[in-house]
């Protein structure tokens, strides 16, 4: 199932959201950081697996109580016969809302993600090699906690390939005709930052 890539209602939910964050920024910065973090990545199926373990970094930008983050995690593995190599890097780009002022603040998170997965053929002709990138929009809630003023450590929980799509459109995995999105996969990430 594909997510259209920019789904009027989220176009529409983005522009109103930015606009009131803009509007409740404070000026006092946190600043620019940057930081690593691990992903446990659990996709949406019936059959039971374990959640896959990604290692990425991230940069953030924080000013008041609004940020944004960019972050890319990589996950890379070989069949066990060793002819083939699969290899997964998501990139995400989140809004941030912070939800509180001090130390420990809880946060909400939302925006886009582009997942490229790769696979090479290790043991024989290179143009079998295939790749692909898939979009889909993500969003969650964290919890930073600041360890210093330029030390930070953060968790947060995010659904990815949100679909707003309602049964009209032949999304069908909203609820609620798309109010409340369906989605294809979870991810938890825990991560820390050194601000500037």
């Amino acid at each position: 199932m594909q997510v259209s890539l920019f789904p009027r209602q989220v176009v529409i939910a983005m522009l109103i959201s930015g606009g009131l964050l803009a509007s409740h920024a404070t000026a006092s910065a946190q600043g620019f950081g940057l930081g690593g973090r691990i992903a446990w990545v659990h996709p949406d199926t019936e059959v039971e697996v374990d959640a896959v373990r990604y290692f990425g970094g991230q940069v953030r930008f924080i000013s008041g109580r609004i940020g944004l983050e960019v972050a890319m995690d990589r996950h890379s593995e070989t069949t066990e016969a060793g002819d083939r190599k699969f290899t997964e890097t998501p990139l995400q780009a989140s809004f941030l809302l912070k939800m509180g002022r001090g130390k420990a603040a809880p946060f909400l998170l939302v925006g886009p993600g582009w997942y490229r997965r790769k696979v090479e053929v290790l043991d024989g002709p290179r143009n079998l090699d295939v790749s692909t990138t898939e979009f889909g929009w993500h969003g969650g809630i964290g919890l930073e906690v600041m360890a210093s003023k330029h030390f930070g450590i953060h968790g947060d929980y995010r659904y990815t390939f949100l679909d707003f799509g309602d049964e009209e459109d032949g999304g069908g995995g909203g609820v609620i005709g798309g109010l409340i999105p369906g989605h294809r996969g979870s991810m938890w990430t825990l991560g820390a930052t050194f601000y500037f």
